[in-house]
């Protein structure tokens, strides 16, 4: 998959921000091809209140706390491929608490030190019609609701200069099962939900920064010890742009 992931964010004041994040992205798929184009996927918007600042000196991080909602923006439903499916359909409520801090090291080394937890929850069901991110296919008629789903985890990011930083990320995913209800194109009634599914992924990775705006990432994110779910290596590169 080829994405380009957008973060913006404004300040209302120095404690409250509004966020919105925007990925658009072209996916394929060994044996199973590839989108009939770039697609815009779900469209995140949260408030984040800064309510605990940093004092690195006390070992006190900066504490926040997010709150917001996914608009369904992205394609479901009615696929033409399967590929094209990178959205869920409905609302999703979502609000997090992340800490933060950084501390000088000896040599003038800095250490970022990140933490999270993340919690989401469908607000509605959504309409499903034929072939969907929910498995349906041609033919059927019926609604759709994404699991709770969550994620804690911590980041470590290392200084070792101006231009080079090594990070890692650890974090464990979990998810409910989705739901999907209706009828098949046989005209039979469905109603199942999908099993419960978790996993710990590892993310190393080098940055390498040309100045205070432009950089690069590469790494990869290896996903192991999942409940249905696989063993997967993700390699991932990245160019990060800060305005």
């Amino acid at each position: 998959m080829f994405s380009n992931s957008t973060m913006w964010k404004y300040g209302i004041t120095d404690a409250l921000s509004i966020q919105a994040h925007t990925v658009i992205s072209y996916g394929w798929k060994k044996n199973a091809g590839h989108s009939t184009g770039p697609k815009f996927g779900d469209f995140p918007v949260d408030l984040i209140w800064r309510f605990v600042n940093a004092n690195p000196k006390r070992y006190i991080p900066s504490l926040n706390l997010f709150a917001g909602v996914v608009f369904p923006t992205g394609d479901y439903s009615s696929l033409g491929h399967g590929q094209d499916g990178v959205g869920a359909g409905s609302y999703v409520f979502r609000t997090a608490l992340m800490s933060q801090s950084t501390y000088k090291l000896p040599g003038n080394h800095n250490l970022r030190l990140r933490v999270w937890n993340w919690f989401r929850r469908a607000l509605n069901a959504a309409d499903v019609r034929d072939t969907s991110t929910y498995g349906t296919t041609t033919g059927f008629r019926g609604k759709g609701r994404p699991g709770m789903s969550g994620q804690t985890g911590f980041s470590l990011e290392y200084g070792i200069n101006r231009q080079w930083l090594l990070a890692i990320d650890v974090a464990r995913d979990w998810a409910n099962g989705s739901r999907v209800w209706g009828h098949t194109k046989a005209g039979s009634y469905t109603d199942r939900t999908g099993a419960p599914s978790g996993d710990w992924q590892v993310a190393p990775a080098f940055e390498y920064n040309w100045n205070a705006n432009w950089g690069i990432i590469a790494g990869a994110s290896l996903y192991y010890a999942g409940h249905n779910t696989s063993i997967k290596i993700a390699p991932q590169f990245a160019i990060n742009t800060v305005f």
